[in-house]
């Protein structure tokens, strides 16, 4: 239960060291500091990006005579907006509250 308790205490960045490994601050010793105000931000930002994301997507497929690349791009930023989404949902689900 301690291996657990300390997962959960590391809340996941939204963002990737350079080798594009998982960047973690210590939740706990991090909370209300400038790197964990800054993944607010960043995480915020990403949210919103993705609904601008997904309106211009969804523009570009309800038109049959939207051209093949930019259906192409449509589909790159939504994945890429997709695994921002994930990222901030792991890292909230994490630091949920174990039991009730």
């Amino acid at each position: 239960m301690d291996s657990l308790r300390s997962f959960r205490s590391l809340r996941l960045l939204p963002w990737s060291s350079p080798e594009g490994k998982p960047c973690f601050l210590d939740a706990e010793e991090g909370a209300g500091g400038y790197v964990s105000r800054l993944a607010d931000d960043t995480e915020a930002t990403q949210l919103a990006e993705g609904l601008d994301v997904l309106g211009e997507a969804r523009r570009v497929l309800e038109d049959p005579a939207s051209p093949n690349v930019a259906v192409r791009y449509a589909a790159v930023r939504l994945a890429e907006c997709l695994a921002d989404a994930l990222r901030v949902a792991e890292s909230r689900g994490r630091r949920l509250p174990v039991g009730g």
